[in-house]
């Protein structure tokens, strides 16, 4: 055999599988069919994503709230050309740290696309239509996902676009229509509301961010409305046209045959991703996917095909960066004979619009379907001396307890720094810690964590301090 072990993909869950299967002591090679390391996102993903939503957050609060601050400027533009420029600097900063990362552990990287020859070779097909094939004694998929685009959407990557196509617009749009008011499409959408561009969002189900905790998507689309996005709750898309410089979007309510058009300079498809498993040659080594295109697996990530693995987007469970580096080490280490684990409860989830959503454990929403008793408590950001010194006053912590043993069970937060602040449930939960341990730890004054001691406090039987 060439290696021990051969990567399909470097994505945050492909790259980080090849280090630590290094780590531990095995030859790695790693397939990329693109120029760049990174998967979907470092290069067109997390990353540009969070540098325009910074960028674009920084102009809002220049426009709106400096002033307040005692900062007065004149003359104030947005440059959206500038902020795309940034925005390919910190990408490729990026990617050239794992460039880095993957000499450093002595990490052999094929660029081309890989597919089966059987299940200890994998032939790669480069750009100049070369074929070389290399072998392994284990093999990982970690080959990621693509935006879902129907046809009826008549997606043409100029009008009518997805997530990648967003992230280089440098001009900015007058009108645009997102499709999906999930994560990508909010993300997405609030850093084109705060440069002026009007944007209506079209959702099918009754909520924002429907996945997540009902309170999180209210809390936060009362903060978006304030950008002046607008939102089509229960309606659906009939069809998407464009020209060269224009698109129309037909909708109609879900209880409803009557329809309205939507126009503007771009629609974005944000409606999900699919697993990518395109020319993979699965059917070569007989691995078996479910009716979505997933790669099925058993508890060690391990498919129907012994010594292939599958880890991250290809396979069941939230398509997060952090998700597919977990089972990427989970992977790594159980091919060298350790035993880790993944408890998926409790892998936090994010979405960076400001004010940010975080979310770890069970919803409310889930628990009532479950039948298990729970106590819930929420403590509002405006409460906050360090919010209202930052003017973050929108937003707030919700914690959910066992009603009979205090157990944390989830948390919730909308708010500043929501992203950084989940922190806290996840190690807590981690220990299956209560609610009561979590309001009983000191939490430094003013910060926005006080929140979650408040809410803590709260579902301990009403000893919020604060409110």
């Amino acid at each position: 055999m060439d290696y021990n072990v051969i990567v399909i993909g470097s994505g945050p869950g492909g790259y980080v599988a090849a280090i630590r299967a290094a780590q531990l002591g095995s030859k790695v090679a790693i397939i990329e069919r693109y120029k760049t390391l990174g998967g979907t996102c470092l290069n067109v993903g997390c990353i540009p994503s969070k540098a325009l939503l910074d960028s674009s957050e920084h102009f809002y609060n220049a426009a709106h709230t400096f002033k307040d601050h005692g900062v007065v400027l004149t003359g104030l533009k947005s440059d959206l050309k500038q902020m795309i420029k940034r925005k390919a600097e910190v990408v490729a900063q990026t990617c050239s740290g794992i460039d880095y990362l993957m000499k450093k552990n002595k990490i052999d990287v094929h660029h081309g696309h890989g597919s089966f020859v059987n299940k200890n070779t994998v032939s790669i097909l480069a750009d100049d239509n070369q074929t070389k094939q290399i072998t392994a004694d284990k093999i990982i998929i970690a080959t990621g996902s693509k935006p879902i685009a129907p046809e009826s959407f008549n997606y043409d990557k100029k009008r009518i676009i997805t997530s990648t196509e967003a992230l280089e617009i440098d001009k900015l749009p007058k009108r645009m229509v997102i499709i999906g008011a999930g994560v990508i499409g909010l993300e997405l959408g609030s850093v084109f509301a705060r440069l002026g561009t009007e944007v209506e969002v079209v959702e099918y189900m009754p909520s924002i961010l429907a996945g997540m905790d009902k309170d999180c998507g209210k809390e936060l689309q009362r903060s978006l409305k304030k950008l002046g996005m607008k939102f089509h709750l229960k309606h659906m898309v009939k069809s998407v046209e464009s020209t060269s410089k224009s698109t129309t979007v037909l909708v109609r309510k879900r209880d409803s045959e009557d329809t309205f058009e939507l126009k503007a300079d771009y629609c974005l498809i944000a409606i999900g991703r699919r697993a990518y498993t395109d020319k993979l040659g699965l059917e070569n080594v007989g691995i078996q996917t479910d009716d979505k295109g997933r790669i099925e697996v058993n508890n060690h990530l391990e498919t129907n095909v012994a010594g292939v693995y599958a880890i991250g987007d290809v396979i069941k469970g939230a398509m997060l960066a952090h998700k597919a580096e977990e089972e990427g080490v989970l992977v790594a280490e159980s091919i060298h004979g350790q035993k880790p684990h993944i408890d998926y409860n409790l892998v936090p989830g994010v979405v960076y619009t400001w004010p940010e959503v975080s979310s770890v454990g069970k919803t409310e929403g889930q628990l009532k379907k479950d039948g298990v008793p729970y106590k819930s408590a929420k403590f509002p950001y405006k409460a906050l001396g360090r919010a209202r010194a930052s003017m973050d006053v929108d937003g707030m912590v919700k914690v959910l307890a066992h009603k009979e043993t205090d157990e944390l069970l989830g948390v919730h937060i909308v708010g500043a720094r929501a992203a950084d602040m989940i922190m806290e449930a996840v190690a807590l939960m981690e220990f299956r810690a209560s609610a009561e341990d979590m309001a009983r730890i000191c939490h430094p004054h003013p910060t926005y964590t006080e929140a979650v001691k408040e809410a803590a406090l709260g579902a301990t039987g009403n000893r919020s301090l604060h409110i």
